[in-house]
């Protein structure tokens, strides 16, 4: 995985390529992560069980054929209620009003709710084409999912229709395929060989905070951060990376260190582990963490997240 640099797309002949953006929309916890990432074909976008995990615009980059798709996966889009929840749904839909195409996917299992339902609707209102998605196939039965497919496509005109399951990969490929047809003809927009716009720095803090999720529980990951400090390439070949965890009070700083300091251990370690496979590198990974009280209320920390700030 690369930053974008300016060395030439590709190979193949401008003329005979295609390339577009594709927005990955949805309610929280629909997969949306686990969709682009096997897409791609490796790890983007960080993955969690947790609802609103994803805050940020995240591009993975692959190529299918002539193609050069570019999967922007977005939020999940729910109900806000914080500022920072606010950020997140404005920029979802953001994400849709901008790509070339809106893949809208919905867990199959939780069908048509009244959250997905005013996804749908709403969605109507994007102009560009629409494909739907139904992931977690592998859990419903198939009149079901029929009946859930013709109910979805009653609400919005929809290019196409797939039926997947992201974790297993099954049907996967044919959404690439479909899409691959779908964007629009143009010249590649990133290196072959790059699979992300995000640098790798921003990757690496949304690897550890994605730890974050997976170790600790209830309100404590929503009011937290992370940020890469410093990256230093060493003399044997290893990577040093320093990062800050900022939480907004003394009691999450406790909670987030544990006792004897147990849970930032264990969190350092599944973050270095899988960092050193991602940079296929040894990685020295060092955890601070620090207080910065109502972070969430800072707009310096939206730009960094690439949020518009919301006003009130």
């Amino acid at each position: 995985m690369t930053d974008p640099d300016t060395s030439p797309a590709s190979d193949v002949a401008p003329e005979n390529t295609r390339c577009g953006f594709i927005a990955v929309i949805g309610a929280p916890n629909v997969g949306k992560s686990t969709l682009v990432n096997a897409l791609v074909g490796s790890k983007v976008t960080i993955v969690s069980p947790k609802v609103q995990t994803t805050r940020t615009l995240v591009r993975g980059i692959t190529i299918v054929g002539a193609s050069q798709l570019i999967f922007v996966d977005t939020p999940g889009i729910f109900a806000p209620r914080r500022r920072l929840e606010r950020a997140m749904v404005t920029t979802a839909w953001s994400g849709a009003q901008d790509a070339d195409l809106a893949l809208l996917v919905v867990d199959a299992k939780r069908g048509l709710d009244d959250e997905t339902g005013a996804i749908v609707d709403k969605l109507r209102e994007v102009r560009q084409p629409k494909v739907l998605v139904l992931n977690k196939v592998d859990l419903v039965a198939k009149p079901a999912l029929l009946a859930l497919a013709q109910a979805l496509n009653e609400r919005v005109a929809f290019a196409a229709t797939f039926m997947i399951s992201a974790t297993t990969g099954d049907g996967v490929a044919r959404v690439a395929e479909t899409l691959a047809a779908q964007v629009p003809e143009g010249p590649w927009l990133y290196p072959e060989d790059q699979m992300s716009d995000a640098p790798m720095r921003s990757l690496a803090a949304e690897i550890t905070r994605e730890k974050l999720f997976l170790k600790l529980h209830q309100e404590l990951p929503y009011r937290s951060t992370v940020e890469t400090d410093s990256w230093t390439e060493q003399p044997d070949g290893s990577v040093r990376i320093e990062q800050t965890i900022f939480v907004e009070r003394e009691s999450q700083r406790k909670i987030v260190l544990g006792k004897g300091g147990h849970t930032i251990k264990s969190i350092g370690s599944d973050a270095r582990a899988e960092l050193a496979g991602l940079l296929e590198q040894k990685v020295h990974l060092f955890l601070f963490v620090k207080v910065r009280e109502n972070w969430s209320d800072d707009p310096e920390r939206y730009r960094e997240m690439g949020l518009e700030f919301p006003k009130g």
